[in-house]
């Protein structure tokens, strides 16, 4: 019995110390699992057709921003080039200085190819600063005015690998400069990283049906994957706002005058879901009597504090990891598990009616969930083409408790194809 005599007295002491303690951790109560990246601005419809139909692009026909979404769709188009200008009104209600200012270019180099490019804006408007807090009687007070923005510049090459069947890799170069002032003794910067996007598009042929033709339309993106970004040395990293597109269409067309299209799309952050936090305390049975109760104290001691950790998880997966593996970490990590991971799909519903190829009416419908942004807005628009300059506006109404910045807001986009007609797709 000798040999076992200290195994048998280290398991009863061992088992007296957890007996005189217990750990409870207590989930924190305003916690969120809204998932934020950086730059977020890169994700808005920055044109008036996309907007009006849900913010939607990757599946539905070729136009000049199709840059935003899927440049695969290029391959597609009847036009040689093409040059696109937009501006759109943020936060209309409150400022007038706020904007999303946006351009793109095409070019099809032959049947097979494309490349393209675009450069986003993000003004932020012009804030005043002072640092006088209490100027004295007659005293003039200094303003020094900063203008904080954003902006992306990004490139794309397209190569259509079948009759009906394209893709495209783009390259992109971001910068978020959001400083309004400089602290002392602060190193902050702006901002800066590159991404890279991966698109799909197919375009089937037009197919006879009983009483129409129809065109199937397909497409899927991966956007903005790349780094995390920070401002300054001791700063917390940003996630690109890396995503998932995925849509499908078809065209009603019912004669050489009258056509209708219809898309669905469905989209997901590639970003790692924040987990649910909370505070671990590590309660002691000061009077030994089995119990914890209230005649141990009120758990305020030195002791108890020190034992006490804040920003446990509770529910979830760490989301400090690399960009990578953010990806792939996004798919599966939601603490409400896989109902939780559905939420986290946005879908967009659009509908566009062309009326000889010169005029445009469209409806959208877009979606998210309550607890994920609870975005959710109707659209509509209208587009309307003269010889080569085509014309679109949207109008954003919000059908959700949240407010939309761009509620009430009419956009407009303009378009320049040169070589309209130059390649036959249809």
């Amino acid at each position: 019995m000798k040999k076992y005599g200290l195994p048998i007295i280290a398991f009863l002491a061992l088992n007296l110390i957890y007996a005189q303690n217990t750990v409870q951790i207590i989930p924190n109560s305003d916690d969120t699992r809204v998932i934020t990246t950086g730059v977020p601005f890169m994700l808005i419809a920055p044109d008036a057709r996309s907007a009006s139909m849900g913010d939607m692009g990757v599946a539905t026909s070729v136009d000049g921003y199709s840059q935003q979404y899927n440049p695969a769709k290029y391959a597609f188009s009847e036009a040689k080039s093409g040059v696109s200008l937009s501006y759109t009104p943020y936060l209309s209600k409150l400022v007038n200085d706020i904007s999303i200012s946006y351009a793109t270019y095409f070019n099809r180099l032959n049947e097979y190819s494309a490349v393209s490019a675009s450069f986003k804006y993000f003004s932020l408007g012009q804030i005043d600063l002072t640092d006088q807090t209490n100027p004295g009687p007659g005293e003039e007070i200094v303003y020094t005015p900063v203008k904080p923005n954003e902006f992306t510049f990004d490139v794309a090459y397209t190569l259509r690998l079948a009759d009906q069947f394209a893709m495209a890799v783009g390259v992109r170069y971001m910068r978020s400069n959001l400083r309004i002032g400089q602290l002392p003794n602060s190193n902050a910067q702006p901002a800066s990283s590159f991404g890279a996007d991966i698109a799909g598009y197919y375009q089937s042929e037009e197919e006879a049906y009983n009483d129409f033709n129809g065109r199937w339309r397909l497409g899927f993106a991966i956007q903005n994957l790349g780094p995390k970004f920070k401002y300054d040395d001791g700063g917390a990293e940003n996630f690109q706002p890396t995503n998932l597109r995925l849509g499908a269409g078809f065209d009603f067309i019912f004669d050489e005058y009258n056509k209708l299209g219809v898309t669905a799309e469905v989209t997901k952050l590639l970003v790692p879901t924040p987990p649910i936090l909370g505070e671990r305390i590590v309660f002691t049975d000061v009077n030994e009597d089995g119990v914890f109760d209230e005649d141990d104290g009120d758990f305020q001691t030195d002791e108890q504090l020190a034992a006490s950790e804040n920003n446990v998880i509770v529910e979830g997966q760490d989301n400090n990891v690399s960009f990578l593996n953010g990806v792939f970490q996004s798919f599966g990590d939601a603490p409400g598990g896989f109902s939780e991971e559905l939420k986290e799909f946005t879908y967009a519903l659009g509908a566009e009616y062309t009326y000889q190829e010169s005029f445009a009416f469209r409806l959208g419908y877009f979606n998210e969930a309550e607890d994920k942004g609870a975005r959710k807005f109707f659209a509509l628009g209208a587009g309307f083409k003269y010889t080569t300059i085509n014309v679109d506006l949207s109008y954003l109404f919000s059908a959700s408790k949240v407010q939309s910045p761009l509620e009430n807001t009419l956009r407009f986009s303009l378009t320049f194809n040169f070589g309209d007609g130059e390649y036959d797709e249809y």
